[in-house]
């Protein structure tokens, strides 16, 4: 299992969580971090270091966030494909931090 990184990091991405990942899989694109599924060792380091709380287990992602676990999943895709998803769901569905 993997670690996602959700919608509260969007605009946000603090770089607490990658500075303590040990394998390095925490990823930035344009407006967000991203975990990287097939890196992630599933440690658990990350999580507590986010200051606004968008790291979860991938089995515990809030649903009005499950969209980001296919976004955190599309990083084997590039980060023009993150973007992509990012922008299409920020059109959507305008983060509340955002506001």
């Amino acid at each position: 299992m993997t670690y996602i990184i959700s919608e509260p990091c969007i605009d946000t991405k603090d770089r607490s969580c990658v500075d303590v990942c040990p394998v390095d899989c925490i990823h930035e694109t344009d407006r967000m971090l991203v975990i990287d599924p097939e890196e992630c060792i599933d440690c658990g380091a990350c999580e507590p270091e986010c200051p606004v709380e968008a790291i979860f287990p991938e089995d515990a992602v809030p649903v009005k966030w499950e969209t980001f676990t296919k976004i955190n999943y599309a990083y084997g895709e590039g980060v023009d494909a993150i973007n992509k998803l990012v922008a299409e769901r920020v059109e959507a569905s305008p983060p509340e931090h955002l506001s």
